[in-house]
C-alpha cells in the first residue's frame, strides 16, 4: 500500500490558484483574439482538471497517496472528455473553411496544465506554459509571415525569363 502524505490548505490553494491563473492567461489570449472560449472557459477547464487530478491523489480528508493507476485513469478521462468541449468551438463554414482549431487545442492544453497543477508538477508547468504562450504569441505572426513569403515567391517569374 502506498505511503500517505498530507496536502495542507496552503498547498491546496496554491495548486488550485495556479491552475485557475494559468487558464486565465491562456483564455485572455483567446479572448483578445475574439475567440468563443475565453478567460472563464479556460480558467474553469484548468481548475476542474486540477480538482480532478487532486481527487485522484486524495484517499481521505487531507491524506493522499501516489496511486499511479488511479491517477492514470483520471488523466485519461479528463483528456478524452475535454475533447468534446473543444469540439464545440470548431466550426466549418459552407465554403469549407475551418476555424476554432487553435481554441480547441488551447482548451485541451488548459486541461493538461490543470492536471499538472493538481499534481504539483511545477517544473513541467512553468516550461509548458512558457512554450504554450510562445506558440500563441509568436505562432500566428510567424504563420502569416511564412504565407506572405510563399505567396510572393509563387508570383515571381522563373529565373532567366525577365
Amino acid at each position: 500500500m502506498p505511503a500517505a502524505f498530507s496536502i495542507d490548505a496552503l498547498e491546496l490553494a496554491i495548486r488550485l490558484g495556479a491552475a485557475t491563473l494559468v487558464g486565465a492567461v491562456i483564455g485572455l489570449n483567446r479572448d483578445l483574439h475574439g475567440k468563443p472560449a475565453g478567460v472563464r472557459t479556460h480558467s474553469i477547464v484548468t481548475l476542474g482538471a486540477a480538482v480532478s487530478a487532486m481527487m485522484a491523489l486524495t484517499t481521505g480528508l487531507g491524506t493522499a497517496t501516489a496511486d499511479a493507476n488511479a491517477i492514470s485513469r483520471v488523466v485519461q478521462g479528463i483528456l478524452t472528455g475535454i475533447g468534446f468541449l473543444g469540439a464545440g468551438v470548431i466550426f466549418r463554414d459552407p465554403n469549407g473553411h475551418v476555424s476554432g482549431l487553435t481554441s480547441a487545442a488551447t482548451i485541451w492544453m488548459s486541461a493538461a496544465l490543470g492536471i499538472v497543477c493538481g499534481l504539483g508538477q511545477w517544473k513541467i508547468l512553468f516550461i509548458a506554459i512558457g512554450l504554450s504562450l510562445t506558440v500563441l504569441l509568436v505562432g500566428g505572426p510567424a504563420e502569416r509571415a511564412a504565407n506572405r513569403y510563399v505567396k510572393k515567391r509563387r508570383r515571381l517569374p522563373p529565373d532567366g525569363l525577365m
